[in-house]
């Protein structure tokens, strides 16, 4: 924290405002994925595909190492944010999974042909 405030301390007006820009920024960048959480809240499953928030961990992961390498808060609350989103919409994905493997074993356990999954209702 020491390297933070030594930082903070020697801020010149012209890098204060360069960090409000930037602040501005990843605020505009969170909304994007605010309003995708948000949706995925609503609906209790993930909207996008699966590969996008492994993705979306692993650079937000090592944008958040930079950032506290670099001790920028832009990045770091940026990415502390972003990270905690994209495991929330994976932990959706992961439950959605372990659902639908628990109807389809009930389902052969029941010996029943076929279940209603979001699979074999495509095209009704």
């Amino acid at each position: 924290m020491d390297g933070l405030a030594a930082w903070w301390s020697q801020l010149t007006s012209i890098e204060a405002t360069w960090l409000a820009i930037g602040l501005t920024g990843q605020s505009m960048f969170f909304m994007r994925f605010l309003m995708q959480w948000i949706a995925t809240e609503r609906a209790r499953r993930s909207v996008v595909p699966e590969v996008f928030w492994y993705f979306s961990i692993a650079g937000g992961a090592i944008v958040l190492a930079y950032g506290i390498h670099r001790a920028d808060p832009v990045i770091i609350l940026g990415q502390c944010a972003g990270v905690t989103i994209y495991s929330r919409n994976l932990y959706f994905i992961w439950k959605e999974k372990l659902d639908l493997r628990r109807v389809r074993r009930d389902g052969r356990e029941r010996g029943l042909e076929e279940l209603e999954t979001p699979e074999s209702q495509v095209g009704r």
